[in-house]
């Protein structure tokens, strides 16, 4: 569990940052489950995009994800939704 001033500090650094991934009218398949998991491992800290056609709202896309992925939600903004796991072995941010 990350703290509030450690949320912010991740905030902070994802502001400039585009999104990786769509989610899309598909919603959250196996296939992009693996796909950000494999992306967090390498990246730490990912923001992803639902577009207006996904059927579930962006909390509900990012405590998906944050479950499947062992990953916290930092932060939903709108469609945009920003999740961080900390890499086991590309460890890049300190909290």
């Amino acid at each position: 569990m990350i703290t509030t001033k450690q949320r912010a500090f991740l905030r902070k650094m994802v502001h400039d940052m585009d999104p990786i991934f769509q989610v899309g009218k598909s919603g959250v398949t196996p296939e992009m489950i693996k796909a950000i998991d494999d992306a967090l491992e390498a990246r730490e800290l990912i923001k992803l995009s639902v577009l207006e056609n996904c059927e579930y709202t962006a909390r509900e896309v990012a405590d998906a994800l944050s479950e499947e992925t062992g990953s916290e939600v930092v932060a939903v903004l709108g469609r945009k939704l920003v999740l961080y796991r900390e890499s086991e072995k590309h460890k890049k941010i300190e909290l």
